[in-house]
């Protein structure tokens, strides 16, 4: 198990990623006729490192705007969330959002939850130390699965979920309806959920804010195939594939695809993949919403639109629901 060195806490590892779970991504994904690669594994240390560094560049409006949405409205918030709630977080990554949260809310306990171990520790000693009396229960684990929260013996009135970012859009809709309706069964009836949404704008602004002058995007999005080398064994050129981001507007969404640059075969797990010149593996799509199709899906799902806050140009949108 992971701890503080003064043992604030413990990093549970509860539903921790495998190799084995890996291997099989990538066995799966890259045998389809178009490859693809789950975007939970764009995540470990290096990944979560270069990603809170996406997080600070100009072109990366979401952090940013979501960021001031949080400042001019956090005690509201707070106020709907309610004092007394067990707060659990989904991706807490460096939970910079977080800290604008907690400063207006005082939950029973929070628990955040987040594939990388050596971010989730970092972040969660960080937070012991700038709000004492709160228990801190981490988690390490993939949020898209079902998990063991380390909830028992926690006086709650209810239970909250946080989901900053836009992470929600990774999910494909089908998808997202399911798992916000597993988010609905986790939190129960009169449970609620604060979630970040990023909403339709123009494509030039899109496709900046996921192919960055710096290539600090092209770098996280080449971080997969750097994991599959070191721990499944496989042997992908990385000069061999250049980072890609696709604006589908028939879909909604954003694409993030690692091309190959010329024909060439890749070995991983005994087995061997063609790729064509300008054939692409799929590794994240980022769905953007607009705020009625939203509320729509959610109510599939089971959950009530209570309040909606965006930025003035309407970019990125604050969500809080209850379960209806």
């Amino acid at each position: 198990m992971l701890t503080t060195t003064e043992g604030l806490f413990e990093v549970r590892p509860l539903a921790r990623e495998s190799r084995a779970e890996f291997l099989e991504d990538v066995l799966c994904g890259l045998a389809r006729a178009q490859k693809e690669l789950p975007c939970k594994w764009l995540y470990d240390a290096r990944g979560s490192a270069l990603f809170e560094r996406i997080c600070q560049l100009e072109e990366y409006y979401p952090t940013r705007v979501e960021l001031a949405i949080m400042e001019h409205h956090a005690r509201e918030m707070a106020a709907l969330l309610g004092p007394d709630c067990a707060l659990v977080e989904y991706g807490s990554g460096s939970s910079l959002k977080t800290r604008l949260l907690l400063q207006h809310l005082r939950p029973a306990a929070y628990v955040p939850v987040d594939i990388s171990g050596p971010a989730l520790t970092e972040a969660s000693d960080r937070l012991a130390r700038a709000f004492p009396q709160l228990p801190v229960l981490p988690v390490c684990g993939d949020f898209t699965k079902p998990l063991l929260l380390p909830l028992d013996g926690v006086a709650a009135g209810r239970r909250c979920v946080y989901f900053p970012g836009s992470t929600i859009g990774n999910f494909h809709k089908p998808e997202m309806v399911g798992f916000l309706a597993s988010v609905a069964r986790q939190c129960g009836p009169g449970g609620g959920l604060l979630l970040g949404v990023d909403l339709r704008k123009e494509r030039d602004v899109l496709e900046r804010a996921y192919d960055d002058a710096q290539g600090v995007t092209a770098s996280f999005d080449l971080n997969v195939l750097v994991r599959a080398n070191r721990e499944l064994g496989a042997d992908f050129r990385l000069d061999s594939f250049r980072h890609e981001a696709r604006w589908d507007e028939r879909q909604g969404r954003m694409e993030m695809h690692l091309v190959s640059t010329r024909e060439q075969t890749v070995h991983v797990g005994g087995e061997a993949f063609r790729f064509d010149e300008g054939e692409s593996i799929w590794t994240e799509s980022s769905y953007k919403y607009d705020l009625r199709e939203f509320a729509v899906l959610a109510a599939l799902a089971g959950w009530r639109s209570e309040s909606v806050w965006t930025d003035h140009r309407a970019w990125f949108s604050v969500q809080y629901l209850t379960c209806a």
